[in-house]
């Protein structure tokens, strides 16, 4: 009698905790963002942009082709991924529609769960939940886009006045959604597992947590910046990133000045 009560309610316990594990890691991920980017790859990869921006806008009639392509490589592969995205969505769609129709699909659908609730309520929570992370995905990469199409504009406007701090936050910004997008497609995966069953969504849920610190966090802080080197233009190469990775919010690590480095 236990066991068949706790087969049947696994849904409400493992899943939950599941998606409370990766909002968690999703916060702490956040504040070491905000708080120490030079710990976290993202945090890095945006001062590094930051760094492109201001390379490129210096010398921008030479760079602008330079610049142009880079963006629109960017482009197309938001553009890929917002497509993907939608494509999954329909598909999600089109199956739920077919099984609602069908008594008979309808059950397959629900009976393949090994354990936890077969409950047509539980299944319709799965698909839609499932179908949310791909519409999530669909908008952040097409928000992504727009910002990266904007960039575009300002950095092929000739003889322009733009200041590169507006620049380097529309880039940011793009890649923050593009982040966004990536991050709905790794919550899709415990959430497509979760049709096999709770436990299966459970072990993929702690699974990607490790999977995505390895991704996310680096051994080291990466501005250590203590490399001696007798071509300037390697130093300036690594003040320049320093400097963009302090800007996007680190203030608790103080950089060595050009004269230390000698």
């Amino acid at each position: 009698m236990f066991w068949s009560y706790l087969v049947v309610n696994l849904d409400a316990v493992l899943v939950p905790t599941g998606i409370l594990f990766l909002v968690a890691y999703h916060v702490y991920l956040l504040y070491r963002i905000i708080k120490y980017p030079n710990t976290t790859v993202i945090g890095f990869e945006n001062g590094n942009r930051r760094v492109w921006v201001q390379q490129m806008m210096k010398d921008m009639p030479k760079n602008t082709a330079v610049a142009l392509l880079v963006v629109s490589s960017n482009i197309t592969a938001a553009v890929y991924l917002a497509t993907l995205s939608l494509t999954i969505s329909s598909l999600i769609g089109t199956i739920v529609a077919f099984a609602t129709k069908s008594s008979a699909g309808s059950n397959r659908l629900i009976n393949e769960t090994f354990f936890g609730s077969k409950s047509s309520l539980t299944s319709s929570i799965k698909y839609t939940s499932l179908l949310l992370c791909f519409l999530a995905a669909f908008i952040s990469y097409v928000q992504c886009v727009r910002y990266y199409i904007h960039v575009n504009f300002l950095i092929s406007t000739p003889n322009s006045s733009v200041p590169v701090y507006y620049v380097e936050n529309a880039v940011i910004r793009g890649s923050n959604f593009w982040s966004l997008g990536t991050r709905a497609y790794y919550f899709a995966f415990p959430l497509l597992l979760w049709i096999s069953g709770p436990i299966d969504m459970f072990v993929c849920s702690v699974g990607m947590i490790s999977f995505l610190y390895f991704l996310d966090f680096t051994a080291n802080p990466v501005p250590v910046f203590g490399i001696k080197s007798s071509s300037k233009i390697v130093r300036d190469t690594v003040l320049d990133i320093s400097h963009g990775i302090e800007s996007t919010g680190l203030q608790h690590v103080i950089l060595p000045s050009p004269v230390q480095m000698l």
